[in-house]
Protein backbone atom coordinates (compact mmCIF):
# COMPACT_ATOMS: atom_id res chain seq x y z
CA UNK A 1 0.00 0.00 0.00
CA UNK A 2 0.93 3.70 -0.94
CA UNK A 3 1.86 5.72 1.91
CA UNK A 4 0.08 7.93 3.64
CA UNK A 5 1.57 11.11 3.39
CA UNK A 6 2.61 10.20 -0.51
CA UNK A 7 -0.90 9.39 -0.98
CA UNK A 8 -2.35 12.43 0.46
CA UNK A 9 0.05 14.40 -1.80
CA UNK A 10 -1.00 11.92 -5.34
CA UNK A 11 -4.53 12.97 -4.58
CA UNK A 12 -4.22 16.68 -3.88
CA UNK A 13 -1.52 16.91 -7.09
CA UNK A 14 -3.42 14.76 -9.27
CA UNK A 15 -7.17 17.04 -8.63
CA UNK A 16 -8.49 13.34 -7.75
CA UNK A 17 -9.48 14.54 -4.28
CA UNK A 18 -10.54 18.32 -2.79
CA UNK A 19 -8.15 19.42 -0.33
CA UNK A 20 -11.84 19.92 2.08
CA UNK A 21 -12.96 16.65 1.72
CA UNK A 22 -9.56 15.17 2.63
CA UNK A 23 -9.07 16.55 6.00
CA UNK A 24 -12.44 14.80 6.49
CA UNK A 25 -11.80 11.27 4.99
CA UNK A 26 -8.77 11.14 7.37
CA UNK A 27 -10.83 11.83 9.84
CA UNK A 28 -13.38 9.18 9.03
CA UNK A 29 -10.10 6.77 8.09
CA UNK A 30 -8.70 7.60 12.01
CA UNK A 31 -12.19 6.73 13.56
CA UNK A 32 -12.93 3.18 11.92
CA UNK A 33 -8.94 2.42 12.41
CA UNK A 34 -8.41 1.64 8.98
CA UNK A 35 -5.29 2.66 6.85
CA UNK A 36 -6.37 6.25 4.80
CA UNK A 37 -5.92 3.54 1.35
CA UNK A 38 -8.32 1.26 3.05
CA UNK A 39 -10.84 3.66 3.85
CA UNK A 40 -10.77 5.31 0.65
CA UNK A 41 -11.30 1.84 -1.29
CA UNK A 42 -13.71 0.10 1.27
CA UNK A 43 -16.11 2.98 1.02
CA UNK A 44 -15.99 3.38 -2.58
CA UNK A 45 -14.92 7.16 -2.82
CA UNK A 46 -11.91 6.03 -5.21
CA UNK A 47 -12.04 2.83 -6.79
CA UNK A 48 -8.48 0.89 -6.48
CA UNK A 49 -7.86 1.15 -10.24
CA UNK A 50 -8.69 4.79 -10.53
CA UNK A 51 -6.39 5.65 -7.52
CA UNK A 52 -3.45 3.90 -8.97
CA UNK A 53 -3.74 5.17 -11.79
CA UNK A 54 -3.35 9.12 -10.28
CA UNK A 55 -0.41 7.50 -8.39
CA UNK A 56 1.02 6.37 -12.12
CA UNK A 57 0.23 9.93 -13.02
CA UNK A 58 1.93 11.10 -10.05
CA UNK A 59 5.23 9.57 -10.59
CA UNK A 60 5.40 9.51 -14.10
CA UNK A 61 5.21 5.97 -14.97
CA UNK A 62 1.92 4.30 -17.45
CA UNK A 63 -0.59 2.50 -15.42
CA UNK A 64 -1.34 -1.44 -16.30
CA UNK A 65 -4.28 -3.42 -16.12
CA UNK A 66 -2.47 -6.57 -15.71
CA UNK A 67 -6.45 -8.45 -15.33
CA UNK A 68 -6.71 -7.79 -18.97
CA UNK A 69 -2.84 -9.54 -19.72
CA UNK A 70 -2.11 -12.79 -20.96
CA UNK A 71 1.14 -13.31 -19.18
CA UNK A 72 3.47 -15.85 -20.83
CA UNK A 73 5.53 -18.46 -18.43
CA UNK A 74 8.84 -17.61 -19.93
CA UNK A 75 8.45 -14.01 -19.55
CA UNK A 76 6.87 -13.78 -15.50
CA UNK A 77 9.86 -16.74 -14.42
CA UNK A 78 12.22 -13.52 -15.99
CA UNK A 79 11.49 -12.47 -12.02
CA UNK A 80 12.25 -15.27 -9.69
CA UNK A 81 8.90 -15.85 -7.50
CA UNK A 82 10.58 -15.16 -4.09
CA UNK A 83 11.78 -11.55 -5.62
CA UNK A 84 8.52 -11.34 -7.15
CA UNK A 85 6.66 -11.35 -4.07
CA UNK A 86 9.02 -9.96 -1.21
CA UNK A 87 9.47 -7.06 -3.82
CA UNK A 88 6.13 -6.66 -5.22
CA UNK A 89 7.15 -6.86 -8.89
CA UNK A 90 6.40 -8.82 -11.59
CA UNK A 91 7.57 -9.26 -15.39
CA UNK A 92 4.53 -9.26 -17.80
CA UNK A 93 6.18 -8.81 -21.73
CA UNK A 94 9.27 -8.22 -23.18
CA UNK A 95 11.34 -8.03 -26.50
CA UNK A 96 14.42 -7.99 -27.70
CA UNK A 97 15.62 -4.79 -25.66
CA UNK A 98 13.36 -4.10 -23.18
CA UNK A 99 11.21 -5.88 -20.12
CA UNK A 100 7.94 -4.35 -19.03
CA UNK A 101 7.45 -5.15 -15.31
CA UNK A 102 4.14 -3.91 -13.13
CA UNK A 103 4.90 -2.86 -9.63
CA UNK A 104 3.12 -0.78 -6.52
CA UNK A 105 6.77 0.57 -5.71
CA UNK A 106 8.31 2.45 -8.63
CA UNK A 107 10.87 4.29 -6.38
CA UNK A 108 12.35 1.01 -5.79
CA UNK A 109 15.69 1.72 -7.80
CA UNK A 110 17.49 -1.34 -6.36
CA UNK A 111 15.43 -3.85 -7.70
CA UNK A 112 15.30 -2.29 -11.32
CA UNK A 113 18.96 -1.87 -11.41
CA UNK A 114 19.38 -5.93 -9.88
CA UNK A 115 16.88 -6.50 -13.10
CA UNK A 116 18.47 -4.94 -15.90
CA UNK A 117 22.44 -6.92 -14.60
CA UNK A 118 19.89 -9.97 -14.53
CA UNK A 119 18.32 -9.49 -17.76
CA UNK A 120 20.48 -7.35 -19.86
CA UNK A 121 17.36 -5.49 -20.50
CA UNK A 122 16.52 -2.09 -19.68
CA UNK A 123 13.56 -2.56 -17.37
CA UNK A 124 10.27 -0.43 -18.09
CA UNK A 125 8.33 0.42 -15.05
CA UNK A 126 4.53 0.54 -14.73
CA UNK A 127 2.08 0.56 -11.80
CA UNK A 128 -0.41 -2.04 -11.04
CA UNK A 129 -2.95 -2.08 -8.53
CA UNK A 130 -2.95 -4.25 -5.54
CA UNK A 131 -5.48 -7.29 -6.00
CA UNK A 132 -4.02 -7.39 -9.68
CA UNK A 133 -0.76 -8.29 -8.55
CA UNK A 134 -1.69 -10.75 -6.09
CA UNK A 135 -3.72 -12.51 -8.69
CA UNK A 136 -0.84 -12.09 -11.03
CA UNK A 137 1.87 -13.70 -8.08
CA UNK A 138 -0.49 -16.65 -7.86
CA UNK A 139 0.28 -17.72 -11.62
CA UNK A 140 3.67 -18.11 -10.17
CA UNK A 141 1.99 -20.97 -7.90
CA UNK A 142 -0.15 -22.85 -10.62
CA UNK A 143 3.24 -23.18 -12.70
CA UNK A 144 6.14 -23.63 -9.72
CA UNK A 145 3.72 -25.99 -7.96
CA UNK A 146 3.48 -28.36 -10.84
CA UNK A 147 7.79 -28.07 -10.65
CA UNK A 148 8.10 -28.30 -7.31
CA UNK A 149 5.72 -31.98 -7.13
CA UNK A 150 8.16 -32.88 -9.68
CA UNK A 151 11.02 -32.59 -6.97
CA UNK A 152 9.25 -33.70 -3.97
CA UNK A 153 8.72 -37.00 -6.13
CA UNK A 154 12.31 -37.11 -7.13
CA UNK A 155 13.39 -36.33 -3.52
CA UNK A 156 10.79 -39.34 -2.46
CA UNK A 157 13.34 -41.86 -5.24
CA UNK A 158 16.23 -39.78 -4.34
CA UNK A 159 15.88 -42.02 -0.95
CA UNK A 160 15.71 -45.24 -2.68
CA UNK A 161 18.16 -47.66 -4.95
CA UNK A 162 21.16 -45.72 -6.00
CA UNK A 163 21.06 -42.69 -3.99
CA UNK A 164 24.15 -40.73 -5.43
CA UNK A 165 22.35 -41.09 -8.92
CA UNK A 166 19.23 -39.78 -7.84
CA UNK A 167 20.74 -36.63 -6.06
CA UNK A 168 22.96 -35.74 -9.34
CA UNK A 169 19.46 -36.36 -11.05
CA UNK A 170 17.82 -33.60 -8.46
CA UNK A 171 20.37 -31.66 -8.24
CA UNK A 172 20.41 -31.01 -12.64
CA UNK A 173 16.73 -29.96 -12.06
CA UNK A 174 15.56 -26.83 -13.85
CA UNK A 175 13.57 -25.41 -10.90
CA UNK A 176 16.27 -26.07 -8.37
CA UNK A 177 19.19 -24.84 -10.45
CA UNK A 178 16.79 -21.72 -11.25
CA UNK A 179 16.21 -21.04 -7.49
CA UNK A 180 19.91 -21.81 -6.40
CA UNK A 181 21.26 -19.54 -9.29
CA UNK A 182 18.52 -16.91 -7.73
CA UNK A 183 20.33 -17.34 -4.07
CA UNK A 184 23.35 -16.69 -5.24
CA UNK A 185 22.94 -13.75 -8.08
CA UNK A 186 20.60 -12.09 -5.19
CA UNK A 187 23.29 -12.28 -2.51
CA UNK A 188 25.67 -10.73 -5.00
CA UNK A 189 23.31 -7.67 -5.97
CA UNK A 190 22.37 -7.12 -1.98
CA UNK A 191 26.46 -7.58 -1.41
CA UNK A 192 25.56 -9.94 1.18
CA UNK A 193 28.28 -11.07 3.00
CA UNK A 194 26.80 -14.68 3.96
CA UNK A 195 23.75 -16.97 2.72
CA UNK A 196 21.99 -19.54 4.90
CA UNK A 197 20.24 -22.00 4.05
CA UNK A 198 18.12 -23.36 7.31
CA UNK A 199 15.67 -26.26 6.81
CA UNK A 200 12.68 -26.01 9.49
CA UNK A 201 9.87 -28.74 10.13
CA UNK A 202 7.73 -27.32 7.04
CA UNK A 203 9.72 -24.91 5.06
CA UNK A 204 13.39 -23.67 4.29
CA UNK A 205 14.29 -20.05 5.42
CA UNK A 206 16.31 -18.33 3.44
CA UNK A 207 19.20 -15.23 5.43
CA UNK A 208 21.23 -13.14 4.14
CA UNK A 209 23.72 -11.26 6.34
CA UNK A 210 24.12 -7.41 4.85
CA UNK A 211 26.02 -5.18 6.80
CA UNK A 212 26.96 -7.42 9.16
CA UNK A 213 23.55 -8.75 10.54
CA UNK A 214 21.15 -11.78 9.12
CA UNK A 215 17.88 -10.30 7.49
CA UNK A 216 15.23 -12.89 6.13
CA UNK A 217 15.27 -12.98 2.41
CA UNK A 218 12.96 -15.35 1.61
CA UNK A 219 10.65 -18.41 2.51
CA UNK A 220 10.95 -21.56 0.10
CA UNK A 221 8.80 -24.82 0.21
CA UNK A 222 10.37 -27.72 2.64
CA UNK A 223 10.31 -30.14 -1.15
CA UNK A 224 13.12 -27.88 -2.50
CA UNK A 225 15.55 -28.64 0.42
CA UNK A 226 16.97 -31.93 -0.97
CA UNK A 227 17.16 -30.69 -4.41
CA UNK A 228 18.88 -26.96 -3.56
CA UNK A 229 21.11 -29.39 -0.94
CA UNK A 230 22.27 -31.44 -3.49
CA UNK A 231 22.83 -28.63 -5.92
CA UNK A 232 25.14 -26.89 -3.95
CA UNK A 233 27.42 -30.39 -3.04
CA UNK A 234 27.56 -30.48 -7.06
CA UNK A 235 28.90 -27.20 -7.36
CA UNK A 236 31.09 -27.80 -4.61
CA UNK A 237 32.59 -31.04 -5.07
CA UNK A 238 30.96 -32.48 -2.11
CA UNK A 239 29.70 -35.89 -1.13
CA UNK A 240 25.73 -36.07 -2.31
CA UNK A 241 25.15 -39.28 -0.13
CA UNK A 242 26.30 -37.94 2.94
CA UNK A 243 23.77 -36.68 5.14
CA UNK A 244 25.34 -37.39 8.73
CA UNK A 245 28.61 -35.54 8.91
CA UNK A 246 29.76 -31.64 7.95
CA UNK A 247 31.19 -31.02 4.84
CA UNK A 248 33.23 -27.94 4.10
CA UNK A 249 34.12 -26.46 0.34
CA UNK A 250 34.10 -23.79 -2.09
CA UNK A 251 33.24 -23.11 -5.44
CA UNK A 252 33.51 -19.98 -7.80
CA UNK A 253 31.00 -17.90 -10.07
CA UNK A 254 31.96 -15.53 -12.43
CA UNK A 255 30.49 -13.13 -15.11
CA UNK A 256 31.21 -9.99 -16.85
CA UNK A 257 29.97 -7.91 -13.96
CA UNK A 258 31.48 -10.26 -10.72
CA UNK A 259 33.91 -12.98 -10.09
CA UNK A 260 32.89 -14.20 -6.88
CA UNK A 261 33.96 -17.57 -4.94
CA UNK A 262 32.29 -19.06 -2.34
CA UNK A 263 32.56 -20.76 0.87
CA UNK A 264 30.23 -23.35 2.03
CA UNK A 265 29.65 -25.26 5.11
CA UNK A 266 26.84 -27.97 5.60
CA UNK A 267 25.91 -29.31 9.11
CA UNK A 268 23.33 -31.76 9.68
CA UNK A 269 20.84 -30.52 11.81
CA UNK A 270 17.14 -32.11 13.27
CA UNK A 271 15.40 -31.15 10.40
CA UNK A 272 17.83 -31.49 7.84
CA UNK A 273 21.19 -30.26 6.59
CA UNK A 274 22.11 -26.57 7.16
CA UNK A 275 23.90 -24.99 4.30
CA UNK A 276 26.09 -21.65 4.89
CA UNK A 277 27.46 -19.96 2.11
CA UNK A 278 29.87 -17.32 2.68
CA UNK A 279 30.99 -14.87 -0.25
CA UNK A 280 34.34 -13.56 -0.77
CA UNK A 281 33.99 -10.98 -3.99
CA UNK A 282 37.29 -11.66 -5.72
CA UNK A 283 37.08 -8.18 -7.93
CA UNK A 284 36.84 -5.80 -4.46
CA UNK A 285 40.08 -3.74 -4.71
CA UNK A 286 42.05 -3.71 -1.32
CA UNK A 287 41.50 -0.76 0.40
CA UNK A 288 43.86 1.90 2.09
CA UNK A 289 43.79 2.55 5.68
CA UNK A 290 42.61 5.84 4.98
CA UNK A 291 39.76 4.65 4.05
CA UNK A 292 38.98 1.83 6.70
CA UNK A 293 38.01 4.81 9.01
CA UNK A 294 41.12 5.00 11.40
CA UNK A 295 41.05 8.18 13.43
CA UNK A 296 44.64 10.31 12.53
CA UNK A 297 46.65 9.62 15.57
CA UNK A 298 45.75 5.77 15.16
CA UNK A 299 47.17 6.04 11.49
CA UNK A 300 49.60 7.94 12.55
CA UNK A 301 51.01 5.21 15.29
CA UNK A 302 50.43 2.40 12.31
CA UNK A 303 51.99 3.50 9.51
CA UNK A 304 55.30 4.49 12.11
CA UNK A 305 54.70 1.18 13.66
CA UNK A 306 54.77 -0.81 9.86
CA UNK A 307 58.08 0.77 9.00
CA UNK A 308 59.81 -0.86 11.02
CA UNK A 309 62.20 -3.41 9.88
CA UNK A 310 61.16 -6.22 12.07
CA UNK A 311 58.77 -7.02 15.06
CA UNK A 312 54.81 -8.42 14.88
CA UNK A 313 52.24 -6.70 14.69
CA UNK A 314 48.30 -8.35 15.68
CA UNK A 315 44.69 -7.23 14.51
CA UNK A 316 42.28 -8.52 17.08
CA UNK A 317 38.52 -8.72 17.02
CA UNK A 318 35.67 -11.09 16.52
CA UNK A 319 34.71 -13.35 13.39
CA UNK A 320 33.83 -11.04 10.85
CA UNK A 321 35.12 -7.58 12.10
CA UNK A 322 37.09 -6.85 9.39
CA UNK A 323 40.84 -7.98 10.60
CA UNK A 324 41.84 -9.28 6.70
CA UNK A 325 41.05 -6.12 5.24
CA UNK A 326 43.26 -4.14 7.45
CA UNK A 327 45.84 -6.75 7.21
CA UNK A 328 45.59 -6.28 3.22
CA UNK A 329 45.50 -2.51 3.68
CA UNK A 330 48.66 -2.51 5.88
CA UNK A 331 50.02 -5.07 3.09
CA UNK A 332 49.37 -2.63 0.71
CA UNK A 333 51.56 -0.36 2.12
CA UNK A 334 54.66 -2.65 2.17
CA UNK A 335 54.06 -4.99 -1.08
CA UNK A 336 56.96 -3.22 -3.31
CA UNK A 337 59.62 -5.02 -5.69
CA UNK A 338 62.32 -5.28 -3.25
CA UNK A 339 60.97 -7.29 -0.27
CA UNK A 340 59.49 -10.80 0.00
CA UNK A 341 56.27 -11.22 1.10
CA UNK A 342 54.18 -14.78 2.02
CA UNK A 343 51.16 -15.49 3.14
CA UNK A 344 49.37 -18.25 4.61
CA UNK A 345 45.73 -17.94 5.07
CA UNK A 346 42.11 -20.00 5.66
CA UNK A 347 40.96 -19.35 2.99
CA UNK A 348 42.72 -16.75 0.50
CA UNK A 349 39.98 -13.78 0.24
CA UNK A 350 42.03 -11.27 -1.44
CA UNK A 351 44.41 -11.66 -4.25
CA UNK A 352 47.17 -9.38 -4.31
CA UNK A 353 50.05 -9.27 -7.07
CA UNK A 354 53.18 -9.26 -5.74
CA UNK A 355 52.12 -11.91 -2.85
CA UNK A 356 53.13 -15.59 -2.60
CA UNK A 357 49.75 -16.39 -0.95
CA UNK A 358 49.01 -20.35 0.37
CA UNK A 359 45.86 -21.47 1.81
CA UNK A 360 46.13 -24.00 4.92
CA UNK A 361 45.07 -27.90 4.33
CA UNK A 362 44.35 -29.25 7.59
CA UNK A 363 43.73 -32.42 6.47
CA UNK A 364 46.90 -33.40 4.22
CA UNK A 365 48.57 -31.83 8.14
CA UNK A 366 49.58 -28.31 5.92
CA UNK A 367 48.73 -25.86 8.96
CA UNK A 368 49.45 -22.74 9.90
CA UNK A 369 52.60 -23.48 12.48
CA UNK A 370 53.72 -26.36 9.74
CA UNK A 371 53.53 -23.44 6.82
CA UNK A 372 54.97 -20.40 8.84
CA UNK A 373 57.84 -23.45 9.59
CA UNK A 374 58.32 -24.19 5.89
CA UNK A 375 58.10 -19.94 5.18
CA UNK A 376 61.25 -19.15 7.20
CA UNK A 377 63.61 -21.35 4.59
CA UNK A 378 62.46 -19.54 1.72
CA UNK A 379 64.13 -15.90 2.77
CA UNK A 380 60.71 -13.99 3.71
CA UNK A 381 61.09 -9.99 4.49
CA UNK A 382 57.60 -9.99 5.52
CA UNK A 383 55.08 -12.79 6.85
CA UNK A 384 51.20 -12.99 7.12
CA UNK A 385 49.80 -15.50 9.14
CA UNK A 386 45.91 -15.52 8.80
CA UNK A 387 45.24 -16.13 12.58
CA UNK A 388 47.62 -17.40 15.52
CA UNK A 389 45.32 -20.13 17.24
CA UNK A 390 47.99 -22.52 19.07
CA UNK A 391 50.71 -21.98 21.17
CA UNK A 392 52.76 -23.60 18.43
CA UNK A 393 51.93 -21.20 15.87
CA UNK A 394 52.12 -17.79 17.91
CA UNK A 395 55.92 -19.42 19.29
CA UNK A 396 57.42 -19.55 15.66
CA UNK A 397 55.65 -15.99 14.46
CA UNK A 398 57.20 -14.48 17.81
CA UNK A 399 60.53 -15.98 16.76
CA UNK A 400 60.51 -15.26 13.01
CA UNK A 401 59.66 -11.59 14.74
CA UNK A 402 62.89 -11.85 16.69
CA UNK A 403 64.96 -12.89 13.93
CA UNK A 404 64.37 -10.37 11.60
CA UNK A 405 61.51 -10.77 10.13
CA UNK A 406 58.28 -8.82 10.04
CA UNK A 407 54.68 -10.68 10.63
CA UNK A 408 51.76 -9.65 10.93
CA UNK A 409 49.16 -11.71 12.15
CA UNK A 410 45.17 -11.92 13.84
CA UNK A 411 43.85 -13.14 17.09
CA UNK A 412 40.85 -13.46 18.62
CA UNK A 413 40.87 -11.38 21.51
CA UNK A 414 38.08 -8.30 22.48
CA UNK A 415 40.44 -5.52 22.87
CA UNK A 416 43.91 -4.65 22.62
CA UNK A 417 45.00 -4.63 26.23
CA UNK A 418 43.78 -8.18 26.69
CA UNK A 419 45.89 -9.25 23.74
CA UNK A 420 49.14 -9.37 25.45
CA UNK A 421 48.11 -11.20 28.62
CA UNK A 422 46.67 -13.61 26.01
CA UNK A 423 49.85 -14.56 24.56
CA UNK A 424 51.40 -15.39 27.69
CA UNK A 425 48.74 -17.66 28.43
CA UNK A 426 49.74 -19.46 25.17
CA UNK A 427 52.56 -20.22 26.59
CA UNK A 428 54.65 -17.20 24.82
CA UNK A 429 57.31 -16.30 27.18
CA UNK A 430 56.73 -12.49 28.50
CA UNK A 431 60.13 -11.33 27.99
CA UNK A 432 59.94 -12.59 24.24
CA UNK A 433 56.36 -10.36 23.86
CA UNK A 434 57.74 -7.43 24.93
CA UNK A 435 60.89 -7.13 22.66
CA UNK A 436 58.70 -7.96 19.39
CA UNK A 437 55.46 -6.76 19.52
CA UNK A 438 55.19 -3.36 18.24
CA UNK A 439 51.44 -2.52 17.66
CA UNK A 440 47.84 -4.21 18.17
CA UNK A 441 45.03 -2.58 16.29
CA UNK A 442 41.79 -3.98 17.94
CA UNK A 443 38.49 -3.35 15.76
CA UNK A 444 35.04 -3.88 15.34
CA UNK A 445 32.54 -2.60 12.13
CA UNK A 446 30.07 -0.45 12.62
CA UNK A 447 26.98 0.63 9.85
CA UNK A 448 27.09 3.70 8.74
CA UNK A 449 24.39 6.69 8.43
CA UNK A 450 22.65 6.47 5.18
CA UNK A 451 23.50 9.84 3.88
CA UNK A 452 20.23 10.29 1.77
CA UNK A 453 17.89 9.79 4.59
CA UNK A 454 20.07 11.16 7.74
CA UNK A 455 18.72 13.74 10.55
CA UNK A 456 20.33 14.51 13.84
CA UNK A 457 18.51 14.88 17.28
CA UNK A 458 19.03 15.99 20.41
CA UNK A 459 19.49 13.33 23.34
CA UNK A 460 17.28 13.42 26.05
CA UNK A 461 17.84 13.34 29.69
CA UNK A 462 16.36 10.03 30.20
CA UNK A 463 18.42 8.64 27.02
CA UNK A 464 21.72 10.21 28.71
CA UNK A 465 20.84 8.55 32.20
CA UNK A 466 20.55 5.00 30.32
CA UNK A 467 23.79 5.69 28.72
CA UNK A 468 24.96 6.45 32.18
CA UNK A 469 24.25 3.27 33.33
CA UNK A 470 26.05 1.53 30.26
CA UNK A 471 29.20 3.50 29.89
CA UNK A 472 31.70 6.10 31.57
CA UNK A 473 29.91 8.64 30.09
CA UNK A 474 32.06 11.21 32.07
CA UNK A 475 35.34 9.52 30.00
CA UNK A 476 33.95 9.44 26.90
CA UNK A 477 32.06 13.29 27.18
CA UNK A 478 36.45 14.88 28.42
CA UNK A 479 37.22 12.56 24.93
CA UNK A 480 35.03 14.30 22.43
CA UNK A 481 35.71 17.97 24.31
CA UNK A 482 39.63 17.28 23.62
CA UNK A 483 38.56 16.43 19.82
CA UNK A 484 37.04 19.45 19.91
CA UNK A 485 33.49 17.91 19.05
CA UNK A 486 31.82 19.79 22.00
CA UNK A 487 32.54 22.68 24.47
CA UNK A 488 33.29 22.54 28.18
CA UNK A 489 30.23 24.70 28.87
CA UNK A 490 27.93 22.50 26.65
CA UNK A 491 25.09 21.47 28.67
CA UNK A 492 25.33 17.57 28.54
CA UNK A 493 21.23 17.63 27.95
CA UNK A 494 22.02 19.74 24.37
CA UNK A 495 23.94 16.95 22.96
CA UNK A 496 23.38 16.51 19.24
CA UNK A 497 23.87 13.10 17.39
CA UNK A 498 22.45 12.00 14.24
CA UNK A 499 20.45 8.74 12.70
CA UNK A 500 19.04 7.36 9.71
CA UNK A 501 15.15 7.81 9.04
CA UNK A 502 14.71 5.31 6.39
CA UNK A 503 14.81 5.35 2.73
CA UNK A 504 14.66 3.47 -0.34
CA UNK A 505 18.10 3.45 -0.96
CA UNK A 506 19.15 1.80 2.30
CA UNK A 507 15.69 -0.66 2.57
CA UNK A 508 14.37 1.94 5.21
CA UNK A 509 16.82 0.48 7.79
CA UNK A 510 18.78 3.75 8.23
CA UNK A 511 22.37 2.32 7.35
CA UNK A 512 24.30 2.15 4.20
CA UNK A 513 27.65 0.19 4.24
CA UNK A 514 30.25 -0.58 7.30
CA UNK A 515 33.46 1.74 8.83
CA UNK A 516 35.84 0.32 11.55
CA UNK A 517 36.09 1.55 14.82
CA UNK A 518 39.67 0.65 16.46
CA UNK A 519 41.86 0.87 19.50
CA UNK A 520 45.43 0.88 18.35
CA UNK A 521 47.86 0.00 21.00
CA UNK A 522 51.52 1.01 20.56
CA UNK A 523 54.38 -1.30 22.74
CA UNK A 524 55.97 1.63 24.00
CA UNK A 525 58.82 1.46 26.78
CA UNK A 526 55.95 1.63 29.74
CA UNK A 527 54.24 -1.17 27.90
CA UNK A 528 57.26 -2.68 27.51
CA UNK A 529 57.59 -2.97 31.54
CA UNK A 530 53.62 -4.07 32.18
CA UNK A 531 54.45 -6.86 29.87
CA UNK A 532 57.71 -7.66 31.74
CA UNK A 533 56.13 -7.53 35.30
CA UNK A 534 52.91 -9.38 34.63
CA UNK A 535 50.52 -6.91 34.77
CA UNK A 536 47.06 -7.28 33.85
CA UNK A 537 45.01 -6.00 30.98
CA UNK A 538 43.81 -2.96 33.06
CA UNK A 539 47.13 -1.68 33.89
CA UNK A 540 47.91 -1.67 30.52
CA UNK A 541 45.08 0.06 29.29
CA UNK A 542 45.73 3.19 32.43
CA UNK A 543 48.82 3.36 30.74
CA UNK A 544 48.10 3.07 26.91
CA UNK A 545 45.02 5.35 27.85
CA UNK A 546 47.75 7.81 29.81
CA UNK A 547 49.73 7.56 26.44
CA UNK A 548 46.83 8.62 24.39
CA UNK A 549 45.59 5.56 23.16
CA UNK A 550 41.83 6.02 22.23
CA UNK A 551 39.37 2.83 23.23
CA UNK A 552 37.04 1.42 20.42
CA UNK A 553 33.92 2.81 22.70
CA UNK A 554 35.77 6.08 22.36
CA UNK A 555 36.57 5.93 18.56
CA UNK A 556 33.16 5.16 17.95
CA UNK A 557 31.70 7.97 19.99
CA UNK A 558 33.81 10.38 18.14
CA UNK A 559 32.54 8.76 14.40
CA UNK A 560 28.95 9.10 16.46
CA UNK A 561 28.90 12.74 16.87
CA UNK A 562 30.43 13.13 13.26
CA UNK A 563 27.50 11.63 12.27
CA UNK A 564 29.13 8.65 10.72
CA UNK A 565 27.20 6.06 12.52
CA UNK A 566 24.99 5.91 15.45
CA UNK A 567 25.39 5.62 19.39
CA UNK A 568 23.17 2.89 19.70
CA UNK A 569 26.01 0.73 16.56
CA UNK A 570 28.79 1.27 18.60
CA UNK A 571 26.76 0.31 21.79
CA UNK A 572 25.59 -2.90 20.04
CA UNK A 573 29.48 -4.07 18.28
CA UNK A 574 31.24 -2.60 21.97
CA UNK A 575 28.50 -3.83 24.58
CA UNK A 576 27.24 -7.38 25.41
Amino acid sequence: MIDQKKLEQILLETKAIAKKELALYLNEAQKRNQTFEEYLTTQKIIGAEQLYTSAAQYFGVPFINLKNETIRKDILFLIPEPIAATHKIVAFDKNDHELKVATLDPENLQIFEFLTKKTGLEVLVHMTTPQALADTLKSYHKGLKAEFQDITKKDETASVGNGDTKLKELAHDLPVIRIVDTLLEYAIFENASDIHIEPTEKEVLVRYRIDGLLRNVMTLPKSVHAGIVARVKILSNLKLDEHRLPQDSRFKISSNEYNVSFRVSIIPTYDGEKVVLRALNEQTSVLSLEDLGFHPRALEAVQLNIKKPHGLALVTGPTGSGKTTTLYAILNILNKPEVNITTIEDPIEYRMPGLNQSQVNPKIGYTFANGLRSFLRQDPNIIMVGEIRDQETAEIAIHAALTGHYVLSTLHTNDAPTTLPRLSEMGVPAFLIASTANIIIAQRLVRKICQECIESYTLTPAELAKLEKQINLTSVLAVLEKEGLITKKQDQQSLLYYRGKGCKKCGNSGYKGRLGIYEVLEVTHGIAQHILTGATSEQILTTAKAEGMLTILEDGFIKAKKGITTIEEVLRVTKD
